[in-house]
């Protein structure tokens, strides 16, 4: 398997940086399946089980939501918060299929979009949002306030309605459309601010969140 895997050059103990097998997810999950010791195979049984389950949900997508809920759950977000997280799934969903609808490609165009529509509600953008929050590779959806998902809902579901109006021809048209539907968003949030006195996006997080909830009970 070794074969498989690229070399990078990592520091070691003594300072000095040496070409060092590395493997991604996928060749690490190979790696282990092909390794014939007993001690393995509890992951192996792991990697069966959620491969069937995958299996399941590709034949069932409702147990894919059932599956979230649950993990939602487990982890200690409210009912309420988690009702609106599946709603901000359903709602980016219909934004998507929209871009994929007017020509628009998946990965770069979907990213470039999305800071803009971020940047429009929130005033940042997704990487700078992200930077507030403490984040790194954690989703930035799982770690927003129901009131910060709120928003971004409207930013998105405004957005795609005034595409679907539009009916943009291609990425410049989708970028004027995005500023658009976040500045729907951002408006109401600056308004609720002015109404409040206070910000609407913080650097609060799921795991900061989720640490003061517990200590309230």
């Amino acid at each position: 398997m070794t074969t498989n895997c690229s070399q990078l050059k990592m520091q070691s103990s003594d300072g000095k940086f040496y070409k060092t097998d590395v493997a991604d997810t996928e060749q690490l999950f190979r790696l282990i399946q092909s390794i014939p010791s007993p001690k393995a195979e509890p992951f192996k049984l792991w990697l069966a089980q959620i491969a069937n389950e995958r299996i399941n949900e590709l034949q069932d997508p409702e147990l894919t939501i059932d599956r979230a809920l649950q993990q939602y759950m487990n982890l200690g977000y409210s009912e309420n918060w988690i009702n609106q997280r599946l709603k901000s799934i359903e709602i980016r969903k219909e934004l998507t299929d929209e871009w994929k609808r007017v020509g628009l490609k998946a990965g770069q165009q979907f990213a470039i979009l999305t800071d803009i529509i971020t940047k429009a509600w929130s005033g940042n953008t997704t990487k700078e949002y992200k930077t507030l929050k403490g984040l790194k590779k954690e989703n930035l959806r799982d770690n927003m306030t129901n009131t910060e998902l709120i928003l971004n809902m409207l930013a998105e579901a405004s957005t795609k309605d005034i595409s679907t109006a539009v009916n943009p021809k291609n990425l410049k048209e989708s970028k004027k459309i995005a500023k658009q539907g976040g500045t729907i968003a951002g408006n109401a949030r600056k308004e609720l601010e002015a109404k409040t006195g206070k910000k609407v996006v913080t650097d609060l997080n799921a795991k900061t969140f989720l640490e003061n909830k517990n200590k309230l009970k």
